[in-house]
C-alpha cells in the first residue's frame, strides 16, 4: 500500500480548526485522531443497535483485545492503538451506526500506516484481527472490503470515480452512501471514512483537488470535514515518523 504521507496533499486546504488528541509516549508525543463528536454528523454501518442493546464499555472492549492479543506491543504503537481503539468503540456504538467498505478502506489505510514498520508482520496481522475483534466485527470482511474498493478505485480515473451511474457492486455501495449521507438513512460521517474517500482518489491518480471537490458532492459529504480530517491525518503520520525515527536513534545510542 502506497504511503499516503508520501503523496502531494494539493487537496488539502485551510485546515486550522483541526483539533489532535496527543499522549505521551515513551519517546515523544504521539498524536492520534480525535474521538470528538460532531453535531452536524449523522452515522453509517451494518447492523443498527435497537433500544434494548446494551453496548460493552470501552475498559470491556480494551479488555476484549487484550485478551486475544497477550503478547507485549511496543509503546510507540500501543499508545496509538489504544487510542485508536477508544476511538473506534465510540463509533462503533452510536445506536446509529452502521459499517461500510469506504469507512473499512479508511480505517485499514490508518492501521497499515500507523503499523508500518512493526517488526513482526504476522504480529501485525494477529494485533489487527485482535483489535477489530474487540469491537465485534470481522476483520476478514474489514481486509476484504478494503481489497474490493482498491481493486475498484484502481481501474477508474478522476471522471468515472464520480459518477456512479453504471450499473456495478461499488457503484451501488457509494450510491447507497450518497443516499444516506444525504438523509434519507443512518450516515455517520467519520475521519477513517475521509481517509477512505483520499485513498480512493490515490489509487484512481486522481490527485487534482476539483476531484475529490466532485467526489465529496456526489457523496454528500461536508467537504470542509474531509479538508480537515485529511490534513489531521497527514501530521499525524508525520509525528509517527519522527517519533520512530527518534526510538531508533535511542536504540542506537
Amino acid at each position: 500500500m502506497a504511503a499516503i504521507s508520501s503523496l502531494p496533499f494539493a487537496a488539502l486546504r485551510g485546515a486550522s480548526e483541526w483539533r489532535l488528541s496527543s499522549t505521551a509516549a515513551a519517546v515523544s508525543g504521539t498524536v492520534v485522531l480525535s474521538a470528538r463528536a460532531r453535531r452536524s454528523s449523522r452515522s453509517v454501518v451494518r447492523c443498527v443497535a435497537t433500544a434494548g442493546d446494551v453496548p460493552p464499555t470501552v475498559a470491556e472492549t480494551k479488555l476484549n483485545f487484550l485478551k486475544s492479543y497477550k503478547r507485549p506491543i511496543p509503546s510507540i504503537y500501543s499508545t496509538v492503538l489504544q487510542e485508536l481503539l477508544i476511538q473506534q468503540h465510540l463509533m462503533r456504538y452510536k445506536r446509529t451506526y452502521q459499517y461500510d467498505p469506504v469507512f473499512a478502506l479508511g480505517f485499514v489505510t490508518v492501521y497499515d500506516q500507523l503499523m508500518e514498520g512493526y517488526p513482526s508482520n504476522e504480529d501485525r496481522d494477529s494485533i489487527f484481527k485482535a483489535y477489530i475483534t474487540a469491537l465485534n466485527e470481522d476483520p476478514d470482511q474489514y481486509r476484504a472490503d478494503a481489497q474490493k474498493m482498491e481493486e475498484w478505485a484502481r481501474s477508474q480515473n478522476g471522471n468515472s470515480l464520480v459518477d456512479f451511474s453504471r450499473d456495478g457492486e461499488i457503484e451501488a455501495i457509494l450510491k447507497d452512501i450518497s443516499e444516506r449521507a444525504k438523509g434519507t438513512g443512518n450516515f455517520s460521517y467519520s475521519r477513517f471514512f475521509a481517509v477512505g474517500l483520499f485513498r480512493l482518489l490515490e489509487l484512481a491518480n486522481a490527485t487534482e483537488p476539483t476531484v475529490l471537490d466532485k467526489l465529496c458532492a456526489a457523496l454528500n459529504v461536508n467537504k470542509r470535514s474531509v479538508d480537515r480530517d485529511l490534513d489531521v491525518y497527514r501530521n499525524i503520520l508525520s509525528k509517527k515518523i519522527r517519533s520512530s525515527k527518534a526510538e531508533r536513534s535511542c536504540y542506537e545510542i
